[in-house]
């Protein structure tokens, strides 16, 4: 099982997330991002490309895509919130684009 992030660990995570434009959900312990692209074929592809890290660490978002917008959240369901985890797939997905 994962833990929940929490006190200084959680606190720089958030903050170093927030300098690429994550930012927390409200009335959920969870960080979202909208990715825009050029058009739904670049969405998609980077979905596709995104798809391999997320099932290769077992973690996986909740995401949805129309045309050429892509909104992605992270949580770790089973650590009841924020986790290491999602910080790990929030930086992977920002090196896809």
């Amino acid at each position: 099982m994962t833990d929940k992030l929490e006190g200084a660990a959680r606190t720089e995570a958030l903050e170093a997330l927030a300098a690429e434009g994550w930012t927390a959900v409200d009335g959920k312990d969870a960080i979202s991002k909208t990715y825009v692209f050029k058009n739904f074929v670049e969405a998609f592809g980077w979905m596709t490309r995104a798809a391999f890290w997320a099932e290769k660490m077992d973690h996986h978002p909740e995401w949805s895509n129309v045309y050429k917008t892509v909104d992605v959240v992270l949580t770790t369901h089973d650590a009841g919130g924020l986790s290491e985890k999602d910080v790990t797939l929030a930086r992977k997905f920002d090196a896809l684009v």
